[in-house]
């Protein structure tokens, strides 16, 4: 669709038929339209030029590069599809146990057994992937914790980073609280709130220097949405002596439930994936509404048409005036 930016720069157009009928009258009744240098010593002009063929062509050429410059500067161009900017979307940073017990190969990924590590960095991947607008930080814990990559658009690197998973890496304790404070530090307060998703076998938290329950109290603060991804159950628990706890610390389902996230008990590879549906579908990105269109500039045209005009006409002129 084709349309004028500026129309009103049309009006100019309006005085030149006028002019163009106020000079043909003048050539017409012969009187000369050009300007010459008089001098006594210069041999007096003749009291009317004969008419050349093709006398007016300066003239239609002059006023047609005028109605040129007149179009260029209404703007015309060519307008297409609405542009969709690209949605608005949020912090997830991704808190990954990597203790011993994510070494487990109670998980099936293609008919054959492999660790839950394994099975959670395959569907983290697509979940990563198909997310172009969200940052992805990933934070890694142990008996320590450590941020792998902060939140970052670039999915490359964090697809790097979560391929470097290796259980162990962290050491075989759980600093969870460490964890959760470490990712919280990193999330940037934006339009759509951040949110964790924080993925263990729910093994009590025995190391590190910030508990759970002080965690949990900083992003309800923050307003931080904490998902809760409970990989198989802790499998050693069965010979750990139960000691009754002094004080007691939020379990993964309390951080969700708290937190207003979600808190999902995954068993299988089906699971995972229906785990990571459901979170994309809680986090929604924001759409933004279709604000510019598709503009191609044509200008250019009319401008260049005027300035061959008119260059064309004043080269004629001129050569009309040489004796």
């Amino acid at each position: 669709m084709f349309e004028l930016a500026q129309p009103l720069w049309l009006i100019a157009l309006l005085p030149v038929p006028a002019w163009l009928v106020f000079v043909l009258r003048r050539s017409s009744e012969g009187i000369t339209t050009t300007w010459r240098l008089k001098h006594p010593h210069l041999l007096p002009a003749a009291a009317a030029e004969p008419r050349l063929p093709g006398a007016r062509l300066p003239l239609w050429l002059t006023a047609l590069g005028f109605a040129l410059i007149v179009v260029a500067l209404s703007q015309p161009r060519e307008v297409g599809r609405w542009l969709t900017p690209p949605p608005e979307g949020r912090d997830i940073v991704l808190v990954i146990d990597t203790s011993q017990t994510m070494s487990l190969d109670d998980f099936q990924l293609d008919g054959r057994k492999v660790e839950r590590l394994t099975v959670l960095k395959e569907v983290l991947g697509r979940f990563i992937e198909g997310r172009p607008a969200d940052r992805f930080g990933i934070i890694a814990f142990g008996s320590t914790a450590a941020t792998l990559t902060p939140p970052t658009f670039d999915r490359g690197y964090v697809l790097a980073q979560l391929e470097r998973l290796q259980v162990g890496m962290a050491g075989d304790n759980t600093a969870l609280g460490d964890a959760l404070g470490l990712a919280l530090k990193q999330l940037q307060p934006q339009k759509l709130r951040p949110a964790l998703i924080l993925v263990s076998d729910d093994a009590p938290s025995n190391s590190g220097d910030m508990t759970p329950a002080e965690a949990l109290a900083v992003a309800r603060q923050l307003g931080v949405a904490i998902h809760t991804v409970q990989i198989g159950s802790d499998l050693f628990a069965e010979g750990r002596v139960e000691v009754e706890e002094t004080d007691p610390q939020p379990h993964m389902a309390d951080l969700a439930r708290l937190t207003g996230g979600h808190h999902y008990f995954v068993r299988g590879t089906e699971d995972a994936d229906q785990v990571i549906r459901d979170i994309g579908a809680l986090e929604k990105t924001l759409a933004r509404p279709a604000r510019q269109r598709e503009v191609r500039e044509w200008y250019w045209l009319p401008l260049a048409l005027a300035v061959i005009f008119l260059t064309a006409g004043r080269l004629l002129a001129m050569r009309r005036e040489l004796p």
